[in-house]
């Protein structure tokens, strides 16, 4: 049984990987959250330690290093975007192997800077990027993978989650903690599609504002015309007044269902860390340098066989 601390255990991800430490056997040792409303870990595991300020939160966990039977082995983080960097520094150098959320971080330099720490600490930082683990996915990259011809997949990502007004007020909707709407929204999608199509080629920004960006990947084995939304009045008619998130992938015309099991993967995730197989620091770096440059790019003009079709409605095309 390993030993977990969680930071960030108020979020709207943080039961998820309680859950994840319980249904893998493991002990959450203590949680750690500036908000106090953390009454789903009654439901999970009462028993554990609870601080509000992290100085406290950092002493008690240093302290538990003394003990073998009560050092903690794992720092899961499931704070604001903004806060990963220094939080997963803190947890290494805890001597604590991490599993964080996504986005890891803004950028590749940071990466980098987490690679000496790793070096520097003996220790492993993991990202969840838990749509590798989806069925679907797995079953879309060996039929790729199999493919004879060299032709490229037409491929069109849509993803629209519609939110409230509270969104903009919120981390998510601060450019400077969450880096915009493509990466916090967007980034495991960019992820699934390196993990399916292999490298990147080209990546094309055709329009971004505080709620929505789109443009066109080129990936070895595929062209991607991408467009994410959190703006209820993106929604399709069919499905307006009767679901809140419009999530479609099709790949030369195909739907790639996914939507079943998209949330119930952090177990796995868990367990392939736990078995030695999770993904680390340069597995996730195709993704952070995808959005890292989507973020520097100025919008160009979409090429009529490279603009995603909801665009070119909005644009009035």
């Amino acid at each position: 049984m390993k030993n977990f601390a969680l930071i960030g255990a108020s979020g709207y991800i943080a039961p998820r990987h309680m859950k994840a430490i319980k249904e893998t056997g493991n002990h959450l040792s203590v949680a750690y959250d500036i908000n106090d409303s953390v009454g789903i870990i009654d439901s999970i595991s009462p028993e554990s330690e609870f601080f509000t300020v992290f100085e406290q939160f950092y002493e008690h966990t240093w302290q538990l290093k003394r003990n073998p039977e009560t050092q903690l082995d794992y720092v899961a983080i499931c704070t604001p975007n903004y806060m990963h960097a220094s939080q997963i520094a803190a947890g290494l150098r805890l001597g604590c192997d991490v599993i964080c959320e996504k986005p890891l971080v803004p950028t590749s330099a940071i990466l980098d800077e987490l690679a000496r720490v790793e070096k520097e600490t003996g220790k492993r930082v993991y990202n969840i990027l838990q749509l590798r683990h989806h069925q679907a996915i797995i079953d879309l990259k060996q039929k790729v993978a199999k493919a004879v011809n060299n032709k490229k997949h037409e491929v069109e990502l849509t993803y629209i989650t519609s939110r409230g007004k509270w969104y903009m007020e919120s981390w998510k909707g601060d450019p400077r903690k969450s880096f915009g709407v493509a990466t916090n929204i967007g980034v495991h999608f960019f992820d699934m599609l390196h993990f399916i199509f292999g490298k990147l080629e080209r990546n094309v920004l055709h329009f971004a504002n505080d709620m929505k960006a789109s443009g066109y990947l080129e990936y070895e084995k595929a062209r991607v015309r991408w467009f994410l939304s959190i703006d209820v009045n993106d929604l399709p008619e069919s499905v307006k007044d009767k679901q809140s998130t419009f999530r479609i992938i099709t790949c030369d015309d195909d739907e790639l269902e996914f939507s079943s099991g998209f949330t119930d993967l952090h177990t796995v995730s868990y367990q392939e860390v736990l078995a030695g197989r999770g993904y680390g620091i340069e597995d996730a770096r195709h993704c952070i340098e995808t959005v890292e440059a989507i973020r520097n790019q100025m919008p160009h003009q979409a090429l009529p066989s490279e603009a995603h079709p909801v665009l070119s409605k909005l644009l009035g095309g």
